[in-house]
């Protein structure tokens, strides 16, 4: 028996309709600049050969990640609330939604655990190039996928057994995990562990990694004498951590919020959207665009691009001039 849930729009008597179409406007603008920064970074690493290193093999994919993250994220969400298509069929379209947003949220989480590039290169840089190779860095990218996949593809075809007795109005703007098993009939006891379990190894061990990680890196940046060459190696670290703070912070806040004390449906809706968009936003940003060697290739690329188009039009001028002589002679 197929199941029709209904997802809820924010409650207008807490939260203003002009609020609300504010709200979706900066959803959309958040999208566009999105694909924009990510596909504009995606480009300039796969068509220049000199980014095909170990280090942009990482960051293509968070891009990769996020881009697709995004995607299967806003559009739907704006579809949604913005032509009132709230009606979604449980075994179908909300399980397949469920497993897109959670698969690319949890590969955007252990994918910004392989900046341990940083880790190697300040503990061992005399290994710096044996330790991290190309093969490995796509070995373990492809152990992620499908480690990650995996889990989510168990985790929500468990869902498809439940069975639905009471409410069907998810209270938010897609089939949250959490507001699936409130409203599902029985013992979901044993479902709920595998959540948790679920939510320590995605939300909660990739931030503690990265925390040993930096400790690893502050224990040998204490060993060097100069001053200068610390705050040089740390600066390259900076953009990595904010990166980090910017994308585990929310989901950390929420997830206590809710369980100590619960948040409102407004709210959660907002934090938890925020929480989804705003890294994937600011990667290109912070963790990439800076880097002058993707900056130079960026540039380089539009370069060509411009060329490109100024020599096509020259010849196009070329071929319009001599057809035009070719006309004028065939007259006389």
């Amino acid at each position: 028996m197929s199941h029709l849930f209904v997802l809820q729009n924010f409650i207008s008597v807490d939260f203003p309709t002009s609020l609300v179409t504010y709200f979706y406007t900066f959803l959309s603008f958040v999208y566009i600049m999105t694909v924009v920064g990510n596909v504009l970074l995606l480009s300039g690493i796969f068509l220049v050969k000199t980014l095909h290193t170990p280090k942009y093999m990482i960051m293509f994919n968070l891009a990769l990640t996020d881009l697709c993250g995004s995607t299967a994220l806003i559009p739907k969400l704006l579809d949604t609330f913005l032509f009132d298509n709230r009606y979604i069929v449980y075994e179908d379209s909300c399980l397949s939604y469920m497993f897109f947003v959670y698969l690319f949220v949890d590969v955007q989480s252990w994918t910004l655990i392989m900046a341990y590039n940083r880790f190697i290169a300040i503990c061992f840089p005399l290994r710096y190039h044996s330790i991290v190779t190309k093969p490995a860095i796509a070995a373990m990218l492809l152990l992620v996928w499908v480690a990650i996949m995996t889990i989510t593809a168990f985790m929500v075809g468990l869902l498809d057994h439940f069975s639905f007795c009471g409410s069907l109005v998810i209270q938010s703007f897609f089939c949250d995990l959490g507001i699936i098993l409130d409203l599902a009939c029985g013992d979901t006891s044993l479902y709920s562990n595998f959540s948790f379990l679920s939510f320590l190894l995605s939300v909660c061990l990739p931030p503690i990694l990265i925390i040993l990680t930096y400790i690893c890196i502050a224990i040998a940046l204490s060993r060097i004498a100069s001053r200068k060459e610390r705050l040089k190696a740390l600066k390259t670290c900076t953009s990595h951590l904010i990166l980090v703070a910017i994308c585990f912070s929310p989901v950390l806040f929420i997830n206590i919020a809710y369980l100590i004390s619960g948040l409102d449906h407004n709210g959660r809706i907002i934090n938890i959207t925020l929480a989804h968009i705003i890294p994937p936003l600011l990667n290109p940003i912070l963790y990439s665009l800076k880097t002058e060697e993707v900056l130079n290739s960026i540039k380089k690329l539009c370069n060509n691009m411009l060329s490109n188009i100024s020599m096509s039009k020259k010849v196009f001028t070329a071929m319009l001039t001599k057809w035009k002589v070719l006309k004028l002679h065939t007259k006389v």
